[in-house]
């Protein structure tokens, strides 16, 4: 099929029950995170216990599986798009250059943002609920100037190179919940390019840049994250070279073994390669996480849902995580790629220069 029959059947599917369908959900988990925002500085111990060991250990699966739904109902997205659904957006469109900085600025803050878990937000709702914020704030900013979904949700996100990585083989085609018309906005499109990951752009040096540290990085990154504990002494320079030593140690050794192999294969399989690299990265999460989660991780409570350790044996949650990595390994590396992307791309709209603006345009 191509992009008009794309186009159409788009059309066709999103129906004015199926758009407010959707806008319930958005409501819906736009609420729950208003919800977790609101504990994480009011009641900031139950705040974490939601957003650190329940919604985050929860996301990489969905990710995996369907990253249509997180792109459809994300409360961040939801928000930052505010300023587009209302009109009041500039709509204007990045140079490819722009997109490549914004996207390799993303991943360094996934790698800066997340090893300051163990020092600072895995303890304290407050600084949390800050980050969150500070996010929201940034998206709605650049949402006022860029088209749709280009500045934020696809290019200064952290958690965008995440989706690319792991969003590789999903199952579900979903409708566009959020952008109306294509402008392409974004080339190529994350939503609408089948099979998608970080390496799918090279168009510039900033491209291949972010591409290798997000899949050759990753699983090192991830690997090393989860050999360092938290902290509960604040920030000091100690603590921050105890911070990010393993993790950056991991990303380098991972990369290095990336940029190596990839030279040494064969181009048609350089899509295979970032597939074992995608599957070894979210088996780690999994690997470490679902023990800790259940009081069985290497560092006392650190990462604890619920404290299991005298009700159950260990070997329970190590099968459960040999079971998730086999799953992942099927479905991002064995299994045959279908060709779908996370989203039905919408009809292509006419684009509007910065001199036509106005505030009030549909």
């Amino acid at each position: 099929m191509g992009v008009s029959g794309v186009a159409k059947k788009s059309g066709e599917q999103l129906s004015a029950s199926s758009i407010w369908l959707w806008r319930f959900a958005q409501v819906l988990v736009w609420l729950i995170g208003f919800g977790i925002l609101f504990c994480l500085w009011f009641f900031p111990s139950l705040g974490i216990l939601m957003f650190w060991n329940i919604l985050i250990p929860v996301a990489p699966l969905l990710l995996v599986i369907a990253t249509g739904v997180w792109r459809n109902v994300c409360p961040l997205a939801t928000t930052n798009l505010l300023p587009r659904h209302l009109g009041l957006s500039k709509r204007k469109i990045m140079t490819a250059a722009q997109l490549g900085k914004w996207n390799l600025a993303s991943v360094i803050l996934l790698f800066i943002i997340v090893p300051l878990r163990h020092p600072l937000f895995n303890n304290n709702g407050h600084a949390t609920a800050l980050l969150i914020f500070i996010m929201v704030i940034a998206g709605i900013s650049i949402g006022l100037i860029y088209e749709w979904k280009s500045a934020w949700c696809s290019g200064l996100c952290p958690i965008h190179p995440v989706e690319k990585m792991y969003g590789q083989n999903t199952l579900l085609t979903l409708p566009n919940a959020h952008c109306s018309q294509c402008m392409n906005c974004v080339i190529p499109c994350p939503d609408s390019t089948p099979n998608i990951n970080p390496a799918a752009s090279s168009k510039t040096i900033y491209h291949k840049i972010s591409g290798n540290l997000m899949v050759g990085g990753l699983p090192g990154f991830i690997w090393g994250w989860f050999h360092v504990p938290d902290k509960t002494d604040g920030i000091h320079f100690n603590s921050l070279l105890q911070t990010y030593e393993w993790p950056l140690i991991g990303l380098m050794v991972s990369l290095s073994l990336y940029l190596i192999v990839s030279k040494l294969i064969k181009r048609n399989s350089e899509r295979l390669l970032i597939s074992v690299f995608a599957a070894t990265a979210v088996s780690f999460y999994y690997w470490y996480r679902i023990p800790e989660l259940f009081g069985f991780g290497p560092f006392d409570k650190d990462g604890l849902l619920i404290d299991l350790s005298h009700q159950l044996s260990a070997w329970i949650f190590t099968t459960m995580a040999i079971a998730f990595t086999i799953f992942f390994w099927y479905w991002l590396v064995l299994r045959k790629q279908n060709k779908k992307s996370w989203i039905i791309r919408p009809e292509f709209g006419k684009k509007i220069s910065s001199a036509n603006y106005n505030p009030i345009h549909k």
